[in-house]
């Protein structure tokens, strides 16, 4: 891994999903997988990603609660977030919007997609 590559930490329950994230992020960018948010929190306790993709329906802290959670944490809240859901409303996109995220992507996705708005995100 190169010293100046962007690390993404990707956040989802579904392991098929991960890997369709890390496909799709992998060799422009370091990508560390987290099946949970309390997997996410672990991880956050010795690394500092630049950036989180996090999945909102999850078992036990869902992405809305890890959201907050992460923003209330002044070690951690500067953080960027985007969603990345198969939840279409647009009442939840609001609603992630409002808590802090600095995007939101549906699934399914184009990778070209995520990559350019990860790129976006990052002001690559």
């Amino acid at each position: 891994m190169a010293t100046n590559q962007k690390m993404i930490l990707l956040v989802d329950d579904s392991r098929v999903n991960l890997q369709i994230g890390l496909n799709s992020l992998a060799g422009i960018y370091a990508v560390l997988t987290a099946p949970s948010a309390e997997k996410m929190f672990h991880i956050l306790e010795n690394t500092r990603p630049d950036l989180i993709l996090l999945d909102i329906d999850m078992p036990e802290t869902c992405g809305f609660e890890a959201i907050k959670i992460l923003k209330s944490k002044q070690e951690i809240k500067d953080i960027p977030v985007i969603f990345l859901t198969s939840r279409s409303d647009p009442y939840d996109e609001f609603k992630g919007l409002s808590l802090g995220a600095v995007d939101y992507i549906t699934k399914p996705y184009d990778p070209k997609l995520l990559r350019r708005r990860v790129k976006t995100c990052l002001g690559c």
